[in-house]
């Protein structure tokens, strides 16, 4: 007997294939699944042409065009990139060195001025209004202006006790932008958070603290995940500027090589070292964002 989703395992042919768990899919489910392949395999030879003729043209474009042999010459050189290669990568050191670093102070403090901007009462006025103004400064002000003024002011004051490495300086600029970019995220992923949760811990007896950091904050880091990920990819890219505060690292010995004889080829060296580092946190994130909007439409946990 036959039916739209599928057979009895005594009514099935003996040569299908079906697993020995007592149901087949039916005729018309495997006419729409090889349907959906065929379809899934046209769509993917499609892409797969467009890119190959798009990538040509341009390929054309460029090397055809009058200018070219001079652009290879001093962009494209494989003698420029092969001395320069070593170099970048000993700087680069010192960038994912300040990408760690960096990277947990800026959560720690977005993290911290976001539940300072969302505690509740007047007597967290004051704690609110410092968070809020530190926020709207730093997020409107440029980084690069922000890593002048620190890398350059601060051993102008000629403080006793304060230092003057300029990696320390520079990282300390990025910590200072990002932690009010990282600020809202949190604070977004905080007030995300459906009021009922908070209220229905108060009714089991947690005092606000509690209900904050057990009910609240851990719904709230979950949703954020993305958008954090995202601006730990800025700050990677980001930590090419220290360079302007003298300090080697991939960008200033990039900087260093191209600046004896005219030669960009080691600026475009440094740039696809980053790209290369950039690329896989940019689809662990795209994962995640799809892995977690999977499982919000599905009903389960985010």
């Amino acid at each position: 007997m036959t039916s739209g989703k599928g057979l009895l395992k005594s009514e099935r042919p003996a040569a299908s294939g079906a697993a020995d768990d007592g149901y087949v899919p039916s005729q018309r489910r495997l006419a729409r699944e090889r349907f959906r392949r065929v379809r899934a395999r046209r769509a993917a030879t499609v892409a797969a042409l467009s890119t190959l003729v798009t990538a040509v043209v341009l390929f054309l474009v460029i090397t055809r065009s009058p200018g070219w042999p001079r652009t290879r010459e001093t962009f494209f050189s494989a003698d420029y990139a092969r001395q320069a290669l070593p170099k970048v990568l000993e700087g680069l050191l010192l960038n994912l060195r300040l990408l760690v670093v960096c990277g947990a102070a800026v959560l720690v403090i977005g993290l911290l001025l976001a539940v300072a901007r969302t505690l509740r009462g007047p007597v967290f006025f004051p704690l609110r209004a410092l968070a809020a103004a530190y926020t709207d400064f730093f997020r409107g002000l440029p980084l690069i202006i922000c890593l002048l003024m620190v890398v350059f002011g601060v051993p102008a004051l000629r403080l006793q006790g304060v230092t003057t490495d300029p990696v320390v300086l520079g990282g300390s600029a990025l910590v200072l932008t990002y932690s009010a970019y990282v600020s809202e995220v949190f604070r977004a992923g905080i007030e995300s958070v459906h009021p009922s949760q908070r209220a229905a811990a108060r009714s089991l007896g947690l005092s606000s603290g509690q209900a904050l950091r057990f009910v609240v904050l851990p719904q709230a880091v979950r949703r954020v995940v993305p958008p954090l990920l995202n601006d730990l990819v800025s700050l990677q890219k980001d930590t090419g500027l220290v360079s302007i505060a003298g300090a080697v690292d991939a960008v200033y010995a990039a900087q260093i090589i191209a600046g004896k004889d005219f030669n960009y080829t080691p600026y475009v060296v440094a740039g696809l070292v980053f790209v290369a580092l950039t690329i896989p946190m940019t689809r662990l994130t795209d994962w995640v964002t799809a892995r977690m909007d999977r499982r919000r439409a599905q009903g389960g946990a985010v």
